[in-house]
């Protein structure tokens, strides 16, 4: 499996990423350790968390999937196989906060869930236009000059505030290297039309998030009447659509073309999209991490992009 670079930094990911937002919600700890067994057993480093996972579960408070992976990062011994992503400045309770003062402290909170002298990427999970971007990368700045970072990116920036990020960088203040999008076959646009043209000029490495759908890719939603099957099925409804079931026929077609799942097509597809590093999926299970890591290692034929590009168009 080939190595991508994220954006200009020196980290280099297999180009599939490990989502942790199950991890303490959909899966205790037991299972969540026996997918993260199972991911780096195949060969694959990266692993995305953030600190407010999953503080909307009833009775938990954010911080969960960080505990779950430091656990499993101080049992198993790992830490120098795999790469940590994990973002902060997501409402923990004082609402979204990219300040300087509070992006140290989240900082911290993480590094001591994680049980782990440094992050490889530090994300700002949602923008803060309250906070001068300056203020924020003065922050990170600090906090690689301290080495408990070693790169930054963003997620959910809109794209004349990642463009300002980006210009504002420079030598005093370090720049964002990834972006994490919603984007996947069913959500095209917004990501197409606004920022692929701005990670690709500004070489900034993008891993999107709902690389399937919030699950509506697997295919395991069909109707209405499939919700029930998951915690996550409340979030599938809207994709429920005429073009919804026809990016879904498309999926099979090239899954029996290729004897994989549906979930392996729609990384697939994602993985050979021009600019993309590594998507992020999530797992619940060993035998549902099976079908997302062959997407690294099929390569589908331009016919089979085509008709997936004209279904999801």
């Amino acid at each position: 499996m080939e190595k991508r670079k994220l954006g200009r930094s020196p980290l280099e990911v297999v180009p599939f990423t490990l989502g942790g937002n199950v991890f303490g919600w959909t899966i205790d700890e037991p299972a969540s350790f026996n997918v993260l067994d199972a991911f780096t057993g195949e060969g694959f480093n990266f692993i995305d968390t953030a600190d407010v996972y999953s503080n909307w579960k009833p009775g938990n408070k954010g911080g969960e999937s960080e505990t779950i992976i430091g656990n499993w990062l101080k049992k198993r011994g790992r830490r120098n196989d795999v790469l940590i992503a994990t973002k902060g400045g997501g409402d923990m309770g004082e609402g979204k906060n990219l300040r300087k003062e509070y992006i140290l402290r989240a900082a911290e909170a993480s590094l001591k869930r994680l049980q782990t002298d440094h992050i490889d990427l530090y994300q700002s999970h949602w923008d803060d236009v309250n906070t001068p971007v300056e203020e924020t990368l003065e922050a990170y700045q600090q906090l690689i000059s301290q080495g408990k970072v070693r790169v930054i990116g963003a997620s959910n920036f809109s794209a004349p505030r990642l463009t300002q990020a980006l210009d504002a960088a420079g030598n005093s203040l370090p720049r964002y290297e990834s972006f994490q999008p919603r984007y996947n076959l069913y959500d095209r646009a917004e990501y197409e039309k606004e920022y692929e043209q701005i990670c690709i000029g500004r070489q900034v490495g993008v891993i999107p998030y709902y690389g399937l759908a919030s699950g509506f890719l697997t295919g395991k939603y069909r109707s209405e009447a499939d919700l029930s099957k998951s915690a996550r099925g409340g979030g599938v409804k809207s994709y429920l659509t005429e073009r919804g079931l026809r990016i879904l026929d498309a999926l099979d077609a090239a899954a029996k073309k290729y004897n994989v799942q549906p979930a392996t097509i729609a990384l697939a597809w994602l993985m050979a999209r021009p600019g993309i590093t590594a998507p992020i999926a999530s797992a619940t299970s060993v035998e549902q991490l099976q079908d997302l890591v062959k997407a690294a290692r099929i390569q589908l034929d331009e016919e089979t992009i085509s008709e997936l590009d004209k279904a999801s168009s």
